[in-house]
């Protein structure tokens, strides 16, 4: 479904291997967060969404995990960030900017909104109801920030 869609609005995407069982749950027990269904489901078709030059439209499980932890764990952001414990990024926008989730309650993602966190000012903006939206409007160019 995932593949599918993705190809039905642009050609210029390939996609990895599906996850494996093992690295989705790297990721709940990292990152202490229940994967949304739709990025799951994502997941369960390919290991990440990447264009032609090799560039992530959704980032790898290794590289959530990884990115995740570094931006929870960097001591030098404390001074000049809230804290990033209640979001999960799964993509970024190359310029610095990251999109993600919101973790509301004990791990959980109870909403499929994705937000933009903003790099040089730390706001935290909604983007897209959910991945499918997120999805086509960065590849279409409806989303902008």
């Amino acid at each position: 479904m995932w593949k599918e869609f993705v190809n039905s609005i642009s050609k210029e995407h390939h996609f990895k291997d599906p996850a494996s069982r093992f690295e989705i749950t790297q990721i709940q027990k990292e990152l202490n967060v229940e994967l949304p269904e739709e990025l799951a489901a994502l997941f369960n078709e390919t290991n990440g969404v990447f264009d032609n030059w090799n560039c992530p439209l959704i980032w790898s499980t290794h590289q959530i995990i990884k990115d995740n932890l570094f931006y929870r764990n960097f001591e030098g952001y404390r001074d000049i960030y809230m804290p990033f414990d209640n979001l999960f990024f799964f993509s970024d926008a190359g310029n610095g900017d990251l999109f993600c989730y919101a973790i509301l309650k004990n791990g959980n993602i109870e909403k499929n909104d994705i937000y933009v966190w903003n790099h040089e000012n730390d706001s935290r903006t909604w983007v897209a109801a959910s991945l499918k939206h997120f999805i086509e409007g960065w590849i279409t160019g409806k989303i902008d920030i």
